[in-house]
């Protein structure tokens, strides 16, 4: 990449910015005084995108609520937690953006190591909590945490850190790509014991997005992901599990009572919803019929009420925001601050692959995995960490209008 090449001597201490861009971060390190200062149009796709996920997590979740001695028959169970989860994480966004970037990237190497930590605590016997033969949950009282969602944002920081700090290196299999990898098969290795195996699929995607965005020898790199697509392979291959979930996405209705249920019910979901769906709240499938209607397949749901105008909807706005943070990332990178480029692209490549990979699922294009929708499934990891990336991006993005301020 060009900016790589123009790069390769500017880097010496830790943090990488220019002279002239540290000062300018520095003397305008307050938080945002304007609207002027933020993107509107991230902050308006990620608005809609949390808002229409709370009404249609209460929508998709209610018949689940009532008829579950579990949440005590309350239909409105899951959408006061998840309403509850969504105002921890807009809290949690509003205190991450005080954070200056260059305190993210002293802190990113050792967040990381608490994600690994926090990986190897959820395995533990007795410690980790266990739902459908996953054991991915801490329980902290009341809520449950789960780790692998806080490892993407994590992976994103370091990523970024790495590449940055190993910029001189990226040429080098040996010294740039090979400690990230076997970064990356540690953190693969624990969650495939959780097991999580969209959630490794994710974090890989981010890492190795963000070595490719660094510079890294793209030679290597092909070479390598093709590896990575084979030992992949083998996993669902050598997982009984897994391969009748491929099965079953071959060919849905083959076993429509069996490997293909959640599919064909979401087939039948998307196809009940035509063009302008049935009606908010109207929705069959949710009535017991098509499992995890609020979290994993929330997006059949809305197809279903909404119809395509809604999934369309969806779609746009997933595009808008991805769009804005790879923009934001490159604008960074033109002013000098590589570490905050390679977050918010990172984050952008993270919100980018998981909503991929989750409408793929719903729509039957890809085998089913589980994997929530950013920003709008039910799940209080999930929302607040994506809170927290959202938080994290707007702060790259107004950090870069104070430095182009400082320079005009």
């Amino acid at each position: 990449m060009k900016f790589v090449s123009a790069l390769s001597g500017m880097f010496g201490a830790r943090g990488g910015v220019g002279a002239d861009t540290s000062r300018a971060v520095n003397r305008l390190m307050r938080p945002a005084e304007s609207a002027r200062d933020l993107d509107p149009l991230l902050i308006w796709s990620a608005a809609g995108l949390l808002l229409i996920g709370l009404v249609m997590v209460y929508s998709s979740s209610i018949a689940i609520a009532e008829g579950s001695r579990f949440t005590g028959y309350q239909q409105h169970f899951f959408v006061l937690r998840h309403a509850l989860f969504l105002s921890i994480g807009v809290a949690g966004g509003l205190m991450a953006f005080q954070i200056s970037m260059r305190q993210w990237q002293q802190f990113a190497p050792l967040l990381f190591m608490a994600g690994l930590v926090l990986l190897v605590v959820v395995l533990i016997p007795g410690v980790g909590r266990e739902v459908n033969g996953a054991q991915r949950w801490l329980p902290l009282g009341p809520i449950n945490l789960q780790p692998s969602e806080l490892m993407k944002l994590f992976a994103a920081l370091y990523a970024a850190d790495y590449t940055v700090r190993k910029l001189p290196d990226m040429g080098s299999f040996r010294r740039g790509f090979l400690p990230m990898a076997a970064t990356i098969v540690l953190v693969g290795f624990l969650l495939l014991r959780e097991p999580d195996f969209g959630a490794f699929v994710v974090i890989t995607a981010i890492a190795f997005g963000v070595l490719f965005l660094g510079g890294i020898n793209v030679r290597a790199f092909v070479l390598l992901a093709l590896v990575a697509l084979v030992g992949l392979a083998l996993l669902v291959w050598l997982s009984p599990y897994r391969r009748d979930r491929l099965f079953g996405f071959m060919d849905p209705w083959q076993d429509a009572f069996g490997k293909g249920y959640q599919l064909s019910h979401a087939l039948i979901a998307f196809g009940r919803g035509e063009w302008f769906g049935v009606g908010l709240g109207a929705s069959v499938e949710k009535l017991f019929y098509l499992p995890e209607a609020h979290t994993d397949f929330l997006l059949a749901v809305i197809a279903e009420e909404l119809g395509l105008v809604g999934v369309l909807t969806i779609v746009v706005l997933f595009a808008i925001l991805v769009h804005r943070a790879m923009l934001i990332g490159r604008e960074a990178i033109k002013l000098e601050r590589y570490f905050s480029g390679l977050v918010a692209m990172g984050i952008g490549l993270w919100i980018g692959v998981q909503s991929f990979i989750n409408m793929g699922v719903n729509m039957g294009l890809l085998p089913t995995k589980g994997l929530t929708l950013p920003l709008m499934s039910f799940g209080g990891s999930g929302i607040v960490a994506n809170c927290l990336a959202i938080a994290i991006v707007l702060r790259i993005d107004w950090e870069n209008r104070q430095v182009m301020r400082g320079r005009s």
